[in-house]
């Protein structure tokens, strides 16, 4: 195999939620990988310090505040990108947000913000950057889906449900943009230590419970997703679409 088609020099990259956690291991890896990275969230004075790191490495890189659930925001997101760096060859749709509480408690304003962000935002962003990529004949879109896009758990049904959407989200696009030469795919995270995650390791007896689940016994880094981030934006992986790999030690084969 030509190792070479990892190289993503050349290569326009956005990452939204790239402020912290996954999202800012994402976009170090990709600029590592030669990528010029654009960074996206509602924060900009954050965004600001990852476009840095990436422009240490070599790389330009822009910190663009953007709500993913603002379509205007989208649109303005991509024309930036468009008019700073030339093009975009790759999307990774990694905003997100949660809300714990019973089904039963759910409310309207605990829903919307949820599916807003990741189901909405993730069609929106792919649709807005696939009218970049389709004349350029060529693009990478990746997803980010989670345990709960293939299985069930309590107290999070916006999140559930949302990120089972991505799932079939990615299907679907894969699905109809391959005659564009477009890859959809996804990739499914297990249990990582982020900020999102943070209430759950707070709990000792739960993070215990968690490690023995995992057969590789370790809770998730930022860095183990740079790996696949990497090969599904590289022509390395043209030959893949419309699947999500997880990434998760070992969860889902227990």
């Amino acid at each position: 195999m030509n190792f070479s088609k990892m190289n993503l020099e050349g290569r326009v990259a956005i990452v939204t939620g790239g402020s912290r956690g996954l999202g800012r291991g994402m976009a170090l890896a990709l600029a590592e990988a030669g990528a010029d990275v654009v960074v996206t969230s509602r924060t900009l004075p954050a965004l600001e310090k990852v476009a840095e790191e990436i422009r240490t490495q070599g790389r330009k890189s822009l910190a663009i505040e953007c709500d993913v659930s603002n379509i205007k925001d989208i649109q303005r997101m991509v024309e930036l990108t468009r008019n700073k760096l030339g093009r975009i060859d790759i999307l990774v749709n990694n905003a997100g947000t949660i809300a714990r509480s019973s089904a039963i408690e759910v409310t309207e304003k605990d829903w919307d913000p949820v599916i807003n962000t990741i189901l909405k935002g993730s069609f929106f962003c792919a649709q807005a950057v696939a009218r970049v990529m389709i004349p350029q004949k060529k693009g990478k879109i990746i997803n980010i889906g989670s345990l709960t896009s293939k299985i069930g758990m309590p107290n999070i049904i916006a999140y559930v449900a949302s990120r089972g959407g991505i799932l079939q989200l990615t299907k679907g696009l894969a699905v109809e943009w391959a005659k564009y030469n477009i890859n959809v795919n996804a990739i499914g995270p297990g249990y990582y230590k982020t900020q999102q995650t943070a209430p759950l390791f707070a709990d000792k007896a739960w993070t215990e419970r968690t490690l023995k689940r995992i057969p590789l016994g370790r809770i998730g880094m930022p860095e183990d997703l740079a790996g696949i981030v990497v090969f599904l934006s590289s022509d390395a992986s043209d030959y893949i679409t419309g699947q999500m790999i997880f990434v998760d030690g070992g969860w889902l084969a227990m």
